[in-house]
Formats: structure tokens, sequence, C-alpha cells
């Protein structure tokens, strides 16, 4: 089992919250190490909200807790009628993240029986310290660029089996595709935004991420991918300009890549578009059907070219003098 960075940090975190606590003289010391653990977030970003919003939520659970409480009177009963009043104060301040934390202040502070300005200087000691030590240690964040990759690579095979079962199909009607690559490309695109949002967050005074136009832009692709699949499998037949099809999507699931050569297939695309303006007109309604959701097809592969031609800049220009390397798409 995967020890995660979280329980690191927070098994690290916590007992030197305490030491801590315990070197400054925080009477109730092992608290810190309760809001450390509380403070110990997924990313830089939230961490330093989460910090934020708990100190004020604290610093607002000190100030009530001294209104009721010495006001009112030690009861349960008045321990109720205060978070009746707090905890909307929090929405209000849109600081709720720190109601947990401000939790544990307020039920020592009623367990203390009086609010003196010593206890009170303590228990800001003891919210600096347990929020403080959360805060440091998130400051570290490990790298997400190797899961990043790791997503892109799968992605790109995916794309790769599905396209190349498209040709399949399209050439030779192949139904034995079990189609588990479109169910984890939905997955896989899901989890690389998490992971994009993550990492995003991690890098508070970076607007933009490498990685999320690249998942934005093979998003809308699947997309595009998934709408082909119900014109393939409506092709009652195939003709001569079947296999013409085939061996481009053939030719267009080798390549897929980062990088950008997809004017290379535009071209070639314009070709079948031409070659369709030659071919004789349909005979009959098969041969109509399958012709127009042929033309259907390549309106939809021109879409997902261009998506990708618009993503980057293109790499064709050094390439073009020796297309025979190799295309990468």
């Amino acid at each position: 089992m995967k020890i995660g960075s979280r329980t690191v940090k927070t098994a690290i975190g916590t007992p030197i919250a305490i030491v801590l606590a315990q070197l400054v003289g925080v009477t109730n010391f092992v608290s810190a190490g309760i809001l450390t653990i509380l403070c110990i977030q997924p990313s830089r970003k939230r961490s330093v909200l989460s910090a934020w919003h708990r100190f004020l939520a604290c610093t607002l659970a000190i100030i009530f807790s001294f209104a009721f409480f010495e006001t009112i009177g030690y009861n349960p009963i008045v321990v109720g009628l205060m978070l009746a009043f707090f905890i909307p104060a929090t929405v209000v301040l849109k600081i709720t993240p720190g109601i947990a934390t401000s939790s544990v202040i307020i039920l020592q502070l009623y367990g203390a029986g009086h609010i003196s300005f010593r206890f009170i200087i303590e228990e800001f000691l003891l919210i600096l310290v347990g929020v403080g030590t959360g805060l440091l240690l998130n400051l570290y964040m490990p790298s997400l660029d190797n899961k990043l990759k790791k997503q892109q690579m799968k992605l790109e095979q995916n794309f790769q089996i599905i396209l190349k079962e498209i040709a399949l199909y399209i050439r030779d009607k192949n139904k034995l595709w079990d189609g588990k690559e479109l169910t984890e490309t939905e997955e896989l695109l899901r989890e690389a935004n998490d992971l994009v949002d993550r990492d995003r967050e991690n890098h508070m005074l970076r607007n933009k991420h490498p990685y999320h136009d690249y998942f934005q832009m093979r998003a809308k692709q699947f997309e595009l991918l998934q709408r082909m699949l119900p014109l393939v499998s409506r092709l009652p037949n195939t003709d001569s300009l079947s296999d013409k099809i085939a061996s481009f999507f053939e030719g267009l699931s080798d390549a897929v890549h980062p990088g950008n050569t997809a004017v290379l297939f535009l071209e070639k695309l314009d070709e079948l578009y031409k070659t369709f303006k030659q071919e004789p007109l349909p005979a009959t309604n098969e041969e109509f059907e399958t012709r127009a959701n042929l033309f259907r097809l390549l309106h939809e592969i021109e879409d997902y070219l261009r998506l990708k031609k618009k993503f980057k800049a293109s790499d064709v220009s050094s390439k073009r003098k020796n297309k025979k390397t190799g295309i990468k798409q």
C-alpha cells in the first residue's frame, strides 16, 4: 500500500506541533497536533486559504466564547446557543473551513471555566503553532509532472486503439473490440483534469498550466471520436472509398503524438474530399447511406484535426522535406 504525501506530512507535523506548543508553554499543547492535522491540505493554495480561514475562525471563536461564556455562563446550553450564532457568522464571512478548528478552541475555553487574558494569549499561541506547522509543511508539494506525463501517454495509447478499431470496422466490419478504451479514456481525462487543478494550485503565481490546454483539447477530440462511432456502426456496406478512409484512420492512429503535424493530415483529407467528388453517384439506397456516413465521418475527423492544429504551433516545417521518416500527430 502506497503512503501519500499528506499522510507523511501529518505524521511528521503532528508531533512537531505538539513539541513546539510545549516549548512555548501552552497548557493544552496536544490541541496543537489536532490543529495541524486539520490544516494539512492537498495543495499549496488550499493550504494558505485553509490557514487563513482557520486563523480568522479561531479568532472569531475566542471573541464569541468570551462574549457568551463570560456574560451568560459556562453551561452546555450556552455552548449550543453560541454555536447557533457563531456558525452563521462564519458562513457570512466565508470562513466555514475553519469551523472544525475553531470548535477545538471553543471547547477548550469552555472547559477552562474562566477566560483570562493569559489564557487568550495561550490560545493564540496554540493557533499559530498548530496552523503554522501545517502551513509550513504544505509548502512542500511533490511534483505531479510524472503523473501527468503518464496520463498523457496512456490517453494517447487509447486514442491510437480507438482510431485503429474504427479503421478495422470500416475495412472489414471487425466487431471483436469490447470498447473498454472508451470508458478508460473518460476516467483518464477526469483524473488528468483533477491533477492539473491540483498542480495549478501548487503554483499560486502561475495562471496557466502547460497541461491544461492539452487535456482540454484531447477531451474535445474524444467527444468527436464518440460521435464518429455511431456513423461507423451504421455503415451497411463498403465501397471503393472505404479502404482509402480506413487507411487514413490507420495512419492517424499510428501518428497520435503530443506534437502537431495536423496540417499534413488535413492535406490528405482534402485529397479524400476531391476523391469523393470524382466518384460516381450511388446507385442504391445502401450505397447512398454508406457514402453519406463516410462523408459525415470525414467532417468529424476534420474537426478533430483542426482542434489539434489550433492547440499548438505546427511541427511540420522541419519534416516536410522527408515525410517518409514518419508522421507524428
